[in-house]
């Protein structure tokens, strides 16, 4: 109801600055074992304005399935997707691992980088675009379970929520997404905009526990989920191995 209302009001400034924009065509890598969170955080900031068309790409339109078990449907195919303003990679479970060697994959990141606004990530998809060879060179963040594997692929880690380098836009851990798109939005379409949305989302976060890093949480929370973790780590850090044998980079 709020979000028909606001689109009543044509003739705030900030939607006539937005039917003076270019429509923006956005694209988040969806596959199988996706953390839907990932996607789905910065997909509700990211699809509010009417001049965006965000699309869940993937091999096929057949729907597959999160990490957590959500089914999502693709809306549009790699060969079919259109040339995107914004490319953003979602992290994933095992399944990233997957797509961490796919050379169709690594191939299509690499063709919608070159003329991309932005190539972005959530959590651990900023190893993905590491391994097509997006993120040497550049600062980038990650969830914090992985900065040492994502420095190990040539990137300079930084310990933030949303970092930013130059047209490299990326989120750290899961909930970071939604972080990630409002400062997306706010380069896109402008502050005034980004405020809106965040406002229509109500999102003035207030967590019940102050156990969102493992500074806060301390080592009787984070033994526990490390420990309950390691066959993610182990099995991702097989793969950056691997990743890091294929770019030819020093450990």
């Amino acid at each position: 109801m709020l979000t028909v209302l606001l689109y009543n009001h044509s003739t705030t400034k900030c939607f006539k600055q937005l039917r003076a924009m270019s429509h923006l065509q956005i694209g988040f890598l969806v596959y199988p074992d996706v953390i839907q969170l990932d996607v789905m955080g910065a997909y509700q900031v990211l699809s509010f304005p009417h001049n965006t068309q965000v699309h869940l790409i993937w091999k096929t339109l057949t729907p597959i399935v999160s990490n957590e078990g959500l089914i999502l449907t693709p809306t549009v195919t790699l060969a079919n997707c259109p040339h995107l303003d914004v490319i953003c990679v979602p992290g994933g479970g095992m399944g990233q691992i997957e797509v961490m060697k796919d050379a169709e994959i690594l191939d299509f990141l690499q063709q919608q980088s070159k003329s991309a606004r932005y190539v972005t990530s959530v959590c651990t998809g900023s190893m993905v675009l590491a391994a097509a060879g997006l993120l040497q060179g550049y600062k980038a963040t990650c969830h914090w379970a992985f900065r040492d594997q994502l420095a190990m692929l040539g990137v300079e880690v930084i310990h933030q929520r949303v970092a930013i380098d130059r047209d490299r836009i990326t989120g750290a851990g899961v909930t970071s997404g939604i972080d990630f798109g409002l400062t997306l939005l706010g380069l896109l379409c402008g502050e005034e905009v980004a405020k809106m949305t965040q406002l229509m989302m109500e999102y003035t976060p207030d967590p019940p526990f102050n156990a969102g890093t493992p500074e806060t949480a301390g080592k009787e929370i984070v033994r526990p989920l490390m420990q309950f973790g390691k066959p993610l780590l182990d099995a991702f850090l097989t793969q950056t191995r691997d990743t890091m044998a294929q770019l030819n980079l020093k450990s």
